[in-house]
């Protein structure tokens, strides 16, 4: 086995680089919720809406589109590059085929407002932002798909380098747009999504420079353009469909809730949204630690060596603890100042330090499950954590949450109700996935049928 500390490094190594380019990508959320809060409430709202919209819908076809990672990772491993060049081309397909699906959906999201009951100034704000943010899609989908050639061959730092710039462009974009700088109309909130489909493209043009360098000649995905091949596609949506479900499970609660929310007033989902803004901030540094462990592990498996995958697996899981309790104390500490930057309505201020005490307990449990979640798509187990994250999310979380916050069986607790639901539906997350985590990692045999045998995963 290797020495922990060996491990430790090569985690870190991979992970520091992705945490900086989570934080990024979510400092342009943050940033979009600031500038648009400055700007008015009403706007702030609007935006915060179409965030909850937004990524969920991102988030599903990323994840399908996730699969390239530990496909490339494994495939690393056993130094066959000429099939990561295969892998990436029908990757790209596949990530064409779901920007154009997405764009769609963000573009006919009008009917749900109306069926939820959104009150409409800030529902019409909410719909242009998803607009504007739907022209830039197919080229986001098409840039993951490549960053995660990146990832999966443990070459992390383009991605750290690519979401600064691209954070760095965002600002003053934002500022220009919202304002209607240099003789501009005056977007307003709407301005956050015209100047979010700008970067999205952006970004594209980044990674295209970093992947045709000569560190991928190897894997000879430059050399020919191919058809869509079902044959090769099949397994990646086999892999990358639970991790889009996966995701989309956990999001879409989070969206469902704050438009559930949107029924009691622009302050409330506000307050909520920004509660939500910094625990996805303190969540980014977690996320990548699950997103080193997929690649760490996955090469792992690739070599055939089982025992430091599990390792892998352990000490991730042991770090990303450490790493939530520093989050969670840095949060209580600061929550006034942190609260504070978003606005300076006194009503959303005293809602949202309240709510910053549950984000408190629920970053440690998040973040657990994410890790373990994260080192199960190293083994290519997508589909039991799937069926977890959907039972924890939809079929404890989600009925609590309106149970308690409408009052079902005694008096309502409001926004209160839906933040101690969103807490259970995390923490049977955390508990059930980070068991299977720990059977898989400590079966030969499942993790053989997983990564080198059948893809389906019909026998437990």
């Amino acid at each position: 086995m290797e020495p922990i500390h060996v491990e430790i490094r090569q985690l870190f190594r991979l992970a520091f680089p992705l945490m900086g380019a989570q934080l990024a990508q979510m400092g342009m959320g943050v940033t979009d919720a600031i500038m648009a809060g400055n700007y008015s409430s009403v706007d702030l709202a609007g935006v915060a809406l179409g965030t909850s919209i937004l990524w969920p819908v991102l988030m599903l076809f990323m994840g399908l589109v996730q699969a390239v990672t530990p496909t490339v990772s494994q495939l690393n491993g056993a130094r066959n590059y000429p099939e990561i060049g295969e892998v990436i081309r029908q990757g790209l397909w596949l990530a064409l085929v779901g920007g154009i699906l997405g764009a769609f959906m963000l573009n006919n999201i009008e009917p749900v407002y109306q069926w939820l009951n959104v009150d409409p100034s800030t529902s019409a704000i909410s719909i242009a932002y998803l607009s504007m943010c739907s022209m830039g899609l197919p080229a986001l989908m098409c840039f993951f798909a490549l960053r995660f050639l990146a990832d999966g061959m443990g070459f992390t730092r383009p991605a750290l380098l690519i979401s600064v710039s691209a954070l760095a462009l965002k600002i003053p974009l934002n500022y220009v747009l919202i304002h209607g700088e240099f003789g501009l109309p005056e977007y307003g909130g709407v301005g956050c999504g015209i100047a979010q489909a700008i970067i999205m493209w952006f970004q594209l043009f980044l990674v295209i420079l970093v992947v045709t360098g000569r560190r991928f000649d190897k894997t000879q995905w430059l050399r020919r353009i191919t058809p869509p091949d079902w044959q090769r596609i099949k397994p990646l949506l086999i892999i990358g469909l639970p991790i889009g479900a996966t995701i989309f499970a956990e999001m879409s609660v989070f969206s469902f809730t704050t438009l559930l929310l949107g029924q009691f007033g622009p302050e409330v989902v506000a307050a909520h949204n920004i509660s939500m803004n910094i625990n996805g901030v303190f969540f980014m540094p977690p996320m990548a630690l699950g997103m080193a462990a997929t690649i760490r592990i996955g090469f792992r498996v690739g070599e055939g060596d089982a025992l430091n995958a599990r390792s892998t697996a352990l000490i991730a899981m042991g770090a990303t603890m450490l790493v939530a309790l520093f989050g969670a104390g840095f949060i209580y500490l600061l929550r006034q100042q942190l609260v504070s930057m978003y606005t300076l309505d006194s009503d959303v201020l005293a809602l949202a330090n309240q709510l910053l005490m549950f984000v408190i307990f629920f970053l440690i449990f998040d973040a657990s499950q994410s890790t373990a979640t994260g080192a199960l798509r190293g083994y290519k187990d997508t589909r039991v954590p799937m069926l977890l994250a959907l039972f924890s999310f939809w079929i404890v979380g989600l009925p609590l949450e309106c149970a308690l916050g409408f009052g079902w069986f005694g008096e309502p607790m409001g926004v209160y109700g839906f933040w101690i639901g969103l807490f259970c539906a995390v923490a049977t997350a955390s508990v059930l996935i980070t068991a299977r985590l720990w059977y898989v990692s400590g079966n030969d045999k499942t993790i053989r049928r997983l990564s080198f045998g059948s893809t389906d995963e019909s026998s437990l």
